[in-house]
């Protein structure tokens, strides 16, 4: 296939620093204020840690579905589109968290920021596969993970110990989250549309291409491995300054170690990206990342003091790398094709069931003791490292286009 000219221009920059704000403002920020706000909602709506802990997962619960649906309209009608209405109701119902009065107002309110989140990354995935050719989408997938790290950083930093004062009260730093995702429309709703070739296929109905990636082995084994590690990874970040908050450490110290995670895996997410499309291996790359988060979960379980700052950094240097790889792994697979969309959408289904799941079940276990649950998310880790071994990998990657490319 002779290459598409507009994954040469330079406007694809743009769309790339565009995707990746959008992760960080429209979503990052938003969901990742929650676990430093918990202490201040608890009080506020006399919450205990089970509800905390389902508050937290539960919002993964519509995202079960919308994450393959958000795909599948991506690959059917254009990311573009998508991205600008999403953006829009995810300021909205992000804000509406902001007028919860009781743990049912709040759950309902956060299974509509659920039911819309998923759909914004979704199709920041599908921008790039249209925009950058094969042998620069791993370092655009980095890109824009290092948005979504940049967003989980400054979200767990700066929420409760500089916005929440600033703005008087955990609800008005939901409120300002809302309406910053609201004004993100407004930068897709002026971005231009490639002129390429719609692959055949391209319009093909969503339930054709549901069929399709079902069908796939190969995404099954992936969903398992997201399952494992990206819920545990969800679980962890929601219980983390909870945990050191009952062990006596200052809020802002707490608060600070979950900054430091995400900083961490900030700074190390392009090297990691970059060394996948130059590496010929990603399932080597990824595997590293991923045992590398077991080995932070599991020190987790025995280490205290300053310690759990080394615990704490050691996983958070390969989170979004994970994410990264993991991600173009998906679009890379064979027989995804045209539908890469879809086929992301359906593989991060199992996270939304594992980010559901594994929040409770381990918040759960802290009756017993307190560093319980890091025991529990550390074993489901292991079992997604368990579907990431079986995975079969692609190791012929010819530097050209995806073949999923079609018009935004």
């Amino acid at each position: 296939m002779t290459p598409i000219p507009h994954t040469e221009t330079p406007y694809r920059w743009y769309i790339l620093v565009l995707a990746a704000l959008t992760n960080a403002i429209g979503i990052a920020m938003p969901t990742m204020c929650l676990p430093v706000l918990f202490d201040e909602i608890s009080r506020d709506l006399n919450l205990d840690l089970v509800q905390l802990g389902a508050i937290w997962g539960i919002g993964a619960l519509p995202g079960i579905l919308t994450t393959l649906l958000g795909g599948a309209i991506g690959d059917r009608f254009g990311p573009k589109r998508v991205l600008i209405m999403m953006c829009l109701l995810a300021g909205l119902t992000g804000a509406s968290r902001g007028l919860s009065n009781d743990f049912v107002m709040l759950a309902i309110t956060s299974v509509m920021f659920g039911f819309i989140a998923p759909m914004i990354p979704m199709n920041g995935i599908k921008t790039c596969s249209i925009w950058f050719p094969r042998h620069e989408l791993g370092f655009a997938n980095g890109v824009t993970s290092m948005g979504m790290a940049l967003g989980f950083m400054l979200g767990s930093m700066i929420s409760a110990t500089a916005l929440s004062p600033l703005l008087g009260g955990w609800r008005n730093v939901l409120f300002l989250y809302g309406g910053l995702a609201f004004v993100l429309a407004v930068p897709w709703y002026f971005t231009r549309n490639p002129k390429t070739i719609i692959a055949a296929g391209g319009q093909a109905s969503i339930q054709t291409a549901l069929r399709h990636v079902v069908s796939l082995r190969q995404l099954w084994l992936l969903g398992l491995t997201i399952f494992g590690i990206g819920g545990s990874i969800q679980a962890v970040l929601g219980y983390l300054p909870l945990y050191l908050r009952g062990a006596g450490w200052q809020p802002a110290t707490a608060d600070s170690v979950l900054s430091a995670f995400h900083f961490a895996s900030m700074i190390c997410v392009l090297p990691i990206a970059l060394s996948s499309d130059r590496f010929g291996s990603r399932k080597k790359i990824i595997m590293a990342t991923a045992m590398m988060t077991i080995l932070g979960f599991a020190l987790l379980c025995v280490v205290q003091g300053g310690a759990i700052w080394v615990a704490v950094i050691i996983a958070g240097f390969v989170r979004d790398g994970f994410m990264a790889i993991f991600i173009t792994i998906i679009m890379e697979t064979e027989g995804v094709g045209i539908y890469a969309g879809t086929a992301t959408g359906f593989v991060m289904v199992f996270s939304g069931l594992g980010t559901l799941l594994a929040p409770p079940l381990g918040n759960s276990l802290a009756y017993i003791a307190p560093t319980t649950p890091f025991v529990f998310w550390t074993m489901l880790a292991i079992v997604g490292l368990f579907g990431l071994m079986m995975t079969q990998e692609r190791r012929k990657r010819k530097i050209g286009v995806m073949p999923s490319q079609q018009v935004a």
